[in-house]
């Protein structure tokens, strides 16, 4: 309520006032039956429970009182004192014992409480029987069961309420949490976005203007003297950009790739050969081996992207005239091998990303494998060439069909 401190159990004002209105009508109670009744003391009993009443009303209004638990034990103490002298006067104040107990219970620490408790039921029972010159185990009845009430309806409260916060402490916790990992959860959403569009761009883009470039200059080396050979080259140089073009518009719809459109991985990869072939000077030869089964359209993809990738690594850096890229299908796996016989380099030393122009196509392959619970190895000697196999473990049966494509 709202005549105690603050750190002790808040109480809704709707039972602060039910409580204020209890001790002002049993104090009216007891004055007005002394009146009625014509008891001897009646003046005396009017008197005090005015007194009783005004000091009662002045502890809400001190504020004093409402911050201090001393100040609110001793307002209480003087209430106390003051219902003790209006209980030798009339009987009938052994009524407000009961609302006493409750102040009592709140105010005061448990132990302290239910003490006051005890002193007040053991005090009104003496006072009432006092007025009726006889004790009997009725009398005691009232007022000990109205203690074990407030005990309990007063620690039931207190218990309550103490959970109900632990729950709304708890309940912010969980908030916060949430909020937390909703950010988490974002942070790692854009990561992963970022990481599949620089692969995307690794495996297309890159590679795509890459070619582009190495045509356009096979064409300023064919001029002036072979003008046809510079406009082939520049045709082809065209159709590249026409073609990463239309990949650019599907990676950043996160669509299937425009290569695997109406037709198989190895289709794909066969044309990968036809269309390197005829754009560098470079021999690529497609070998499919094993009974070819349906595969998920994420391990296409990631088939097709890696081999693009280490071809275009090979078109870029191992000066290679050959490369062969096999397709094998096994028991429970699905391989990708791309061979060449360029320069080679030392596999042991291998670095984390390619070295030289800041790409990371070989990561980008190995993050590509392993999202797919698949490996990525790398054999290569200098001067013998180099050979790239990716190996994917094939979906249970149920899961082998191809996703719906667009």
């Amino acid at each position: 309520m709202n005549t105690t401190a603050p750190t002790l159990t808040p109480t809704t004002r709707a039972l602060t006032w039910c409580l204020h209105l209890l001790v002002v009508a049993l104090l009216a109670l007891a004055a007005g039956r002394a009146v009625t009744g014509h008891l001897p003391h009646a003046g005396a009993v009017v008197a005090v429970s005015a007194l009783c009443a005004g000091i009662y009303a002045a502890g809400p209004l001190l504020p004093r009182v409402r911050r201090s638990r001393r100040a609110a034990a001793l307002w209480l103490a003087a209430v106390g004192a003051v219902w003790l002298v209006l209980l030798a006067l009339s009987a009938d104040a052994v009524w407000v014992a009961f609302p006493l107990y409750f102040l009592q219970l709140h105010l005061l620490p448990r132990r302290a409480g239910l003490v006051a408790v005890v002193a007040t039921a053991v005090a009104a029972i003496a006072g009432f029987a006092a007025h009726q010159d006889a004790f009997s185990p009725a009398m005691a009845i009232g007022p000990a069961l109205g203690a074990a009430v407030a005990v309990a309806v007063v620690w039931g409260y207190q218990a309550l309420y103490h959970e109900s916060e632990q729950r709304r402490r708890l309940i912010q916790e969980l908030t916060a949490t949430r909020a937390d990992l909703a950010a988490v959860q974002h942070t790692a959403g854009v990561l992963a976005e970022r990481e599949r569009l620089a692969r995307e761009i690794h495996d297309t883009l890159a590679q795509g203007l890459t070619s582009i470039q190495l045509l356009l200059r096979a064409a300023e080396r064919a001029l002036p003297d072979r003008p046809e050979a510079a406009a082939r080259h520049v045709d082809q140089a065209r159709q590249a950009a026409t073609d990463n073009l239309a990949e650019a518009r599907r990676f950043v719809a996160a669509l299937t790739p425009p290569a695997l459109e109406d037709t198989t991985v190895a289709d794909a990869l066969a044309r990968l050969c036809s269309i390197a072939s005829a754009r560098h000077p470079l021999t690529a030869r497609f070998h499919l081996t094993g009974d070819a089964v349906p595969l998920p359209t994420g391990h296409e993809v990631a088939l097709l992207r890696i081999a693009q990738s280490a071809l275009a690594n090979t078109i870029r850096h191992a000066r290679a005239t050959a490369a062969d890229i096999t397709l094998e299908y096994a028991d429970g796996h699905v391989a990708l091998t791309v061979a060449d016989d360029g320069t080679g380099f030392d596999a042991g030393r291998l670095p984390d990303r390619d070295a030289g122009d800041g790409g990371f196509g070989l990561t980008a392959m190995r993050s590509r494998a392993h999202d797919l619970g698949g490996t990525l190895t790398v054999v290569s000697t200098p001067g013998h060439g180099t050979a790239l196999t990716a190996r994917l473990p094939l979906p249970a049966p149920d899961e082998t069909e191809p996703e719906d494509r667009p």
